[in-house]
């Protein structure tokens, strides 16, 4: 992959004029091989917070998900669902089940291209950014154990510690693109030397709004379009565990230890913590 610093061996974050440089990835079928709300469905049940049918429901929308993607109108419809079944959540206890299943559930899922494509990203001195309509309390700690900057998800209102089953915030479609609007004005973002990386159709919004759009797995619609306009495709199909990479690093990875002064992924359940400095 080629990187706008490598003719002086720099990160082109350091060796380019204008602002700050961000890759933006949507979640789903893009980092990780399934719906992220999905993966935790089973355990959420064995905390008893579903029920049977719920999970049957789940696992429908999941099959139609990776079948065919989500249009505007699926997601409204999984949005609906979705808000309705977690009404009444302990919020505490939500982000305790994900703290202490995520290393199991969602680690075997993501794609070793994506892991690549993000650490090529950090050589570069770019800021890596997950953005995912799913909760924040799922999307949060993985973008964390990803070693992302930061996070834009959707965020439910809270009302003495549980969901109430209304949105604050969609990030969704047009949603995505306040998002990241509101990042670049925070951080410096120059949209224009940005990059997006997206699987659907639904965020056509967010892959127009930066300079280096590209589609990842994309869907029917999204792959004509993508054509249409230009845009570079890749296929992720590869979903290893990356602490299974902890014992045979790819050459990106090393290469972002030797650039960048990164130690190697370093997995767990309980931190979280894959990318750690060392002096």
């Amino acid at each position: 992959m080629t990187a706008e610093g490598d003719r002086t061996g720099l990160p082109d974050q350091l060796t380019t004029g204008g602002g700050r440089v961000a890759a933006f990835f949507d979640l789903d079928k893009t980092v990780i091989a399934k719906s992220s709300t999905y993966v935790f469905s089973k355990p959420f049940y064995a905390q008893g917070l579903l029920n049977r049918r719920a999970v049957l429901e789940s696992s429908y929308a999941h099959f139609l998900f990776l079948l065919s993607g989500a249009d505007h109108d699926q997601m409204e419809r999984m949005r609906a669902h979705l808000t309705s079944m977690c009404a009444g959540w302990d919020v505490e206890q939500v982000k305790s089940i994900v703290a202490e299943t995520l290393h199991e559930m969602v680690d075997p899922l993501i794609y070793a291209e994506a892991a690549d494509l993000i650490a090529d990203h950090k050589i570069r001195g770019h800021d890596v950014v997950i953005v995912s309509a799913s909760g924040e309390e799922i999307v949060g700690p993985i973008a964390e154990a990803l070693g992302a900057s930061h996070t834009a998800a959707t965020r439910m209102v809270v009302v003495d510690g549980r969901y109430t089953g209304e949105v604050e915030f969609y990030c969704y479609g047009e949603g995505k693109v306040a998002a990241i609007e509101k990042l670049a004005a925070s951080e410096g973002y120059d949209l224009s030397r940005c990059y997006a990386y997206s699987d659907s159709v639904t965020d056509l919004p967010m892959l127009g709004a930066v300079g280096h759009p590209t589609a990842v797995n994309p869907d029917r619609t999204l792959r004509r379009e993508a054509l249409a306009k230009g845009w570079p495709a890749l296929t992720f199909s590869n979903p290893v565990s990356l602490w299974s990479r902890l014992q045979t690093p790819s050459s990106t990875t090393l290469a972002a230890t030797a650039v960048v002064g990164l130690s190697a992924v370093v997995a767990g359940a309980l931190s979280y913590r894959l990318l750690r400095r060392r002096r």
